[in-house]
């Protein structure tokens, strides 16, 4: 016995050394590389939420690129207007530059752009205001300066007003909704085909004859070719086929549930207890009968159980095939974090996260009450 318990216990030892060689894991990468992937991880914690107001102030000044260097000696602003001032108006590519800001919004950041005469504009960096909104700062003209007539512009944003729902979170809660319906409808059509079909893929049922084997085993064969398809390849195809949107995931995701649900629907109805099923046959009932009377009283509860937690999985599943262009959360959520907007990913994550817990916390309390 002693043997035996070790023999398993090398077998299965080499089996996860082999499993750690071949999947090359790396502990260590963990904490060495963290650094990286800690900016991320502080803007999908910091979802777009609530906004205020945004204001700017932009105040610019001209400057010519011209070997002709004409000096400008910067002024208080006795109209108490905006401006901008440079200590020169004219020069070089690498020319120093001393920027004067006047009457700007006091005690405020913000960043100063070069824009050529072609109207690209490049950052410069950023500078403060004191208590009168001045500001003084030193620039360089940059490689990028091309034409004659260049601007130096200082942009300053600020948020004021009561706070509000932002833009980001209206829009995520609009997805969310379709994500919700999208899922709905997709196991609706789930459940309305694979009920049938799991009658006919049922052993207990279906095994009494040549003609009724034959179908059981086309069905149970078609149902595992389907659930061995993964719903984001079957949303390329739809997506294809119907184009982008909210339809090719209800077809996706509708087609894989009734793989799903058929199979589970099945397995149910061969669970039964046959005591109904010969009763109900020995007067006489023909096979339509013996199915309403003697099957399905006996698995309704089962399937209404099912259906909800194939919803609830659905929900979670169409976050993914909106990668695809499926629709639905998953695309926008796709497409912010494209754009490297991590901030309104974590809008979306935080949604489908309540959502989910939402559901499958209502998934629980109704399967509970019909079992």
């Amino acid at each position: 016995m002693k043997t035996k318990s070790f023999i398993i216990a090398l077998a299965v030892l080499a089996v996860y050394s082999y499993g750690w060689k071949v999947t090359e894991i790396n502990v260590g990468e963990l904490f060495r590389d963290f650094h990286l992937v800690k900016p991320l991880v502080k803007e999908l914690v910091s979802p777009d939420l609530f906004t205020r107001e945004k204001k700017s102030q932009i105040v610019e000044a001209e400057f010519f690129l011209s070997q002709n260097h004409r000096e400008n000696t910067p002024r208080d602003n006795e109209s108490m207007t905006p401006m901008l001032v440079l200590s020169r108006q004219s020069g070089e590519i690498s020319d120093r530059i001393t920027v004067h800001g006047f009457n700007l919004k006091p005690a405020q950041s913000g960043v100063l752009y070069w824009v050529n005469a072609i109207e690209q504009e490049f950052p410069l960096g950023t500078f403060a205001t004191d208590s009168s909104g001045a500001f003084q700062g030193n620039i360089i003209v940059p490689p990028s300066a091309r034409g004659l007539r260049q601007t130096v512009k200082a942009v300053i944003s600020w948020e004021e007003g009561a706070w509000q729902i932002s833009d980001t979170l209206s829009l995520t809660f609009e997805k969310m909704v379709e994500t919700v319906f999208l899922a709905l409808m997709a196991t609706t059509f789930g459940v309305l085909v694979a009920v049938p079909l799991s009658f006919l893929g049922a052993r207990n049922l279906m095994t009494g004859s040549r003609a009724g084997t034959f179908v059981y085993y086309v069905v149970r064969t078609g149902l595992n070719i389907l659930r061995s398809i993964e719903p984001l390849i079957m949303a390329i195809l739809f997506v294809v086929w119907v184009g982008i949107g909210p339809f090719a995931g209800v077809l996706a995701l509708g087609l894989h549930s009734v793989a799903a649900l058929g199979k589970l629907f099945s397995e149910q109805i061969e669970c039964i207890d046959p005591g109904p099923v010969e009763a109900v046959t020995a007067v006489g009932a023909k096979p339509v009968q013996v199915v309403f009377f003697g099957v399905l009283p006996q698995v309704i509860l089962p399937f209404m159980a099912l259906s909800f937690y194939r919803w609830d999985i659905n929900v979670r599943m169409s976050t993914i095939i909106g990668f695809v262009g499926g629709g639905g959360i998953g695309f926008l959520l796709q497409q912010w974090i494209n754009l490297l907007k991590y901030n309104e990913a974590g809008t979306a994550l935080l949604a489908i996260a309540i959502v989910v817990i939402t559901l499958d916390t209502l998934s629980s309390k109704i399967r509970a009450r019909v079992r």
